[in-house]
C-alpha cells in the first residue's frame, strides 16, 4: 500500500535512509525544505562529522518547521536504526541516564535530520570518556547592545592571549551574532577544572578589553553594551552549536569555521546553507586538523592563572547540572 505522506530515499555511504515531508518548508524566509537541509548536510558530509565524532550530542529538533515549536532532545528520538551509536550518560544529582546520539558517520546525521534535527548540539568530551572533556570552549556573546565591531574587537585580543599561551585556537561564526573559538586540550581534567581554566582565560581578555568584555555570569548584572565571554559553556551538559551546524534562524545560518584572516570581514549573515556548500568545496572544512596532536594544548598555566585570581580573591560560582529533558 503506498505511503500517504510523500517520501525520498536518501543514499548515504553504504545507508539508504527514507526522508519523509522532503519538500515541507523549514525556513520560511528563504522556502528552503527538508530536503534543502538533508542536502546542506550532505555537502559539508566530512565536516560536520568531524565536528560531532564520538561527542554526546543534543538535538534541536523543529517537526513541523521554524514556523513551529523546537524540541531541545537530549535522548534519542524513538524509532533508531541499529546502526546509529549512542552514548549513555548519567546525571547523579537526578538520578537519571541519558542516551543520546553518538555520531560516527554521515548516515546518522541524515538519520537526525529526518528526524527533523536542524541544529547540533555536541559535548566538549567524547564517549570514551564524557567527563573528561578534550575541548576547550571560548564563546564570544555579545550582549543586547553590542555590535559585530565589538566580536571582532575581542576576538583579536582573544586571539592574541592564545598567541602568548602557545595554544591554538579555530575561530567559527556562532550562527547568531557571536563568534566561538575551540582549543583541543589534552583530556586530563574534569569538567570543573576545564571551567575553572576558562573562566580564568575569559578574565585575562576582560582585563586586556574592559570597555568591551564582562564575565559577570548573571545576565541582569551585566552592562548590556559589553560582551560575555562565556566561560560556562565548558560545564558539564552545556553544549553550543557544532561546526557546520545549521541554527533555527529564518535565513537558514550555519555556524561557519573561518579563518584569523578573516574574523576582520565575516559577516555570520554571509553563511548559509545556500553558500557554505560552495565554500566548503573549494577550501574544505578549516577545522580539519584540530585533532592534530601538535595542537594540542595543555591547561597547566590557565589553572595557575585561576589559582592566581583566586587567591587574590576572586570566586569561582557554582553551575547546577541541567536535568536530562
Amino acid at each position: 500500500m503506498a505511503s500517504k505522506s510523500p517520501s525520498v530515499e536518501i543514499e548515504v555511504d553504504d545507508r539508504v535512509i527514507r526522508v519523509s515531508n522532503p519538500d515541507r518548508v523549514y525556513f520560511p524566509e528563504s522556502g528552503a525544505t527538508k530536503h534543502d537541509l538533508v542536502d546542506y548536510y550532505l555537502a559539508v558530509g566530512p565536516g560536520i562529522v568531524n565536528a560531532l565524532f564520538e561527542r554526546p550530542t543534543m538535538l534541536h529538533r523543529f517537526p513541523t518547521g521554524l514556523a513551529g515549536d523546537k524540541v531541545h532532545q537530549k535522548r534519542i528520538p524513538p524509532g533508531a536504526p541499529g546502526w546509529v551509536e549512542t552514548v549513555r550518560l548519567t546525571f547523579p544529582r537526578w538520578n537519571r541516564t541519558a542516551d543520546e546520539l553518538c555520531v560516527t558517520e554521515l548516515g546518522a546525521v541524515i538519520w537526525a535530520v529526518q528526524m527533523s534535527t536542524v541544529e547540533f548540539h555536541p559535548w566538549n568530551s567524547r564517549r570514551a570518556d564524557p567527563e573528561k572533556p578534550d575541548e576547550w570552549r571560548i564563546d564570544l556573546d555579545p550582549g543586547p547592545l553590542s555590535d559585530y565591531a565589538q566580536v571582532r574587537r575581542v576576538a583579536a585580543v582573544a586571539h592574541e592571549v592564545l598567541d602568548e599561551l602557545g595554544a591554538v585556537g579555530f575561530p567559527k561564526t556562532s550562527g547568531g551574532s557571536g563568534l566561538h573559538v575551540y582549543v583541543r586540550i589534552r583530556p586530563d581534567h574534569g569538567h570543573r577544572a576545564v571551567r575553572r581554566a576558562a573562566l580564568a582565560f575569559a578574565r585575562e581578555v576582560e582585563r586586556r578589553a574592559p570597555d568591551d568584555v564582562t564575565t559577570t555570569w548573571w545576565r541582569k548584572d551585566r552592562d548590556p553594551h559589553h560582551l560575555f565571554v562565556d566561560y560556562n559553556q565548558n560545564a558539564r551538559d552545556h553544549t553550543i552549536a557544532a561546526a557546520y551546524s545549521v541554527r533555527g534562524l529564518p535565513d537558514a545560518r550555519v555556524s561557519a569555521p573561518v579563518s584569523w584572516d578573516e574574523v576582520d570581514d565575516a559577516d555570520p549573515h554571509d553563511f548559509t546553507i545556500f553558500t557554505m556548500p560552495a565554500r566548503f568545496a573549494e577550501i574544505g572544512d578549516l577545522h580539519a586538523d584540530i585533532d592534530d596532536p601538535a595542537t594540542t594544548f595543555d591547561l597547566a598555566p590557565l589553572l595557575e592563572w585561576a589559582d592566581r585570581d583566586e587567591a587574590a580573591g576572586a570566586e569561582t560560582p557554582d553551575e547546577p547540572e541541567a536535568e536530562p529533558e
